[in-house]
């Protein structure tokens, strides 16, 4: 049998694949087992921070792993200290708990705000409709997309959910019974989304004046995708909570909830766990990658970005663009698996997001491959799919 047989077979069917079977890669291009070459938009759905084969990357993980690959956490380890440490000097956070995904960081972001408002009698969770916080029982309790709900209920109780940039909505639906307001700065599975900064401004006013938890979901917008290390930065905020996963680890499965000084000491012995989390291999890894985000790194980001939205801005079969950095959405007049159907084709891999055609490649993508990967993306928009 070959791959594709074989997954059929053997690999449980939740996923809707391309037919394409990566073999290889180095950078953004990525190629088949038969040799043929793509370039790639989706870095593993803003995973791959710095493309595939990240040298640095592979270095500190072969280094730990051939020191030891893995204790437990009833035992310190110098890589998952040391990796908490430069996460808390980077972005101001005081405590860091580490998992192995969004979700896992997710959860663990609900509890610290469930035992926060424990004895305030502060119970519920507020979301915004389109976000997306994971695929465990609670993290889609949490999801404002009904479709991601089908066939799992009974739900968790306490979570709703309110449209975003609707600040009426907000002002309603908090009380004194709200523990946290949960938000992506960017909705990256609801559409590339942005939050407003009236929206945003009026959010830390409400949580200021009704005393509730701010929880900032950077799963997808963390680690410099928007072109500051987190996205909450475009705004001039701080939230209370911060997760974060996905670019975190640059291609190896990782999660984290930044605690800030209000909930620093919420958890306690025995509260939460994880076996894998702050693996020191995978920690060795995701310390490689935090300590290369850096302001030039940043920079570039920013104006990798403004040149995708220059050159699709105003061309055929483009109706608008959103996003910040490289987490950009395009919206065509067509069906966006279709477009990215054609794209994959011609050789580009982009992603999709409901009506959009996503944009997440890595941080150090070559001008040289967007401008290649933008021309197929175009040519496919002029000629209506």
């Amino acid at each position: 049998m070959n791959v594709f047989e074989k997954d059929k077979k053997y690999v449980a069917g939740t996923y809707a694949r391309f037919p394409v079977s990566i073999a290889s890669g180095k950078g953004s291009r990525l190629a088949n087992e038969d040799g043929k070459v793509y370039l790639d938009m989706g870095s593993g759905i803003a995973v791959n921070t710095f493309g595939a084969a990240d040298e640095e990357l592979a270095k500190a993980v072969y280094e730990q792993m051939l020191s030891f690959q893995h204790t437990s956490n009833l035992y310190y380890s110098s890589p998952c200290a040391s990796l908490a440490e430069a996460l808390c000097l980077k972005t101001g956070y005081k405590k860091v708990f580490f998992g192995n995904s969004g979700a896992e960081a997710n959860e663990c972001a609900i509890k610290v705000a469930r035992k926060w408002g424990e004895e305030k009698g502060k119970t519920e969770i507020l979301t915004l409709i389109n976000s997306f916080h994971g695929r465990t029982v609670t993290t889609l309790s949490a999801t404002g997309q009904e479709v991601f709900h089908k066939h799992f209920g009974p739900f968790t109780p306490g979570f709703y959910s309110v449209p975003a940039n609707d600040e009426t909505s907000l002002a309603a639906a908090t009380s004194e019974k709200t523990a946290a307001v949960m938000i992506e700065f960017v909705q990256g599975e609801g559409g590339v989304n942005v939050l407003s900064p009236s929206f945003v401004s009026e959010l830390f006013r409400l949580a200021k004046e009704k005393d509730f938890l701010v929880i900032a979901d950077e799963v997808q917008t963390g680690n410099g995708r928007t072109g500051r290390y987190f996205a909450y930065e475009h705004y001039g905020v701080f939230p209370d909570v911060v997760t974060t996963a996905k670019g975190l680890g640059g291609g190896l499965p990782i999660g984290a909830c930044l605690m800030g000084e209000k909930v620093q000491n919420v958890l306690s012995f025995g509260d939460h766990g994880s076996t894998f989390g702050g693996n020191p291999s995978v920690a060795a890894g995701a310390l490689s990658v935090v300590n290369r985000i850096d302001e030039a790194l940043l920079s570039s980001v920013r104006e990798k970005g403004e040149y995708i939205k220059k050159r699709l801005t105003g061309k055929k079969g483009v109706l608008s663009i959103s996003g910040m950095g490289l987490m950009i959405g395009v919206k065509t007049p067509f069906e966006s698996a279709k477009v990215a159907k054609a794209c994959l084709e011609r050789g580009v891999l982009v992603l999709t997001a409901k009506d959009k055609i996503r944009l997440l490649p890595a941080l150090n993508v070559p001008y040289d491959v967007l401008d290649e990967a933008l021309d197929v993306l175009l040519s496919v928009l002029e000629e209506g799919v």
